[in-house]
């Protein structure tokens, strides 16, 4: 089930990110995160466990995704899609036109799911990322207007 992230959810969260990512986000920066009327913040909830989540910061007619990850052992079921197109909705839903993503080089299971939802490769940033260092690729899509 895909639903909001909420305030109480945030330290299920943060032990998500701490066990997939090398530099993750503190607890304070998910709180400040939230606390943005402008930020999208979604979960995937499994019988009653948080297995993943995606954030996106919108401004105007442009977002970033900053954050998108599912535990290990709950890959492969499709929870990514699910994340990654609720919050494009949502997204949408504000207003937001382009969405600009970077993601790790060498993360090619990531990079196939971004492409398999329309986002293109505009560029790369050198060295972007650190333990380790790594390139990251540069990647928007372009998302039509909700009905007003």
């Amino acid at each position: 089930m895909i639903d909001r992230l909420q305030e109480k959810d945030i330290d299920q969260v943060a032990q998500i990110e701490a066990e997939i990512f090398s530099v993750p986000w503190s607890i304070k920066s998910f709180k400040d995160a939230l606390a943005s009327e402008q930020n999208i913040y979604l979960k995937a909830e499994t019988d009653g466990q948080i297995v993943g989540y995606c954030g996106i910061w919108t401004s105007f007619e442009s977002a970033d995704l900053c954050n998108i990850a599912v535990k290990k052992e709950f890959r492969k079921a499709g929870l990514g899609q699910k994340l990654l197109e609720a919050g494009i909705q949502e997204a949408a839903a504000k207003g937001v036109e382009r969405i600009l993503l970077e993601v790790r080089q060498s993360n090619k299971a990531a990079i196939r799911l971004y492409e398999k939802n329309g986002f293109q490769t505009i560029g790369l940033r050198k060295s972007y990322y650190t333990k380790p260092v790594e390139d990251a690729i540069l990647m928007e899509r372009f998302i039509r207007k909700m009905a007003e």
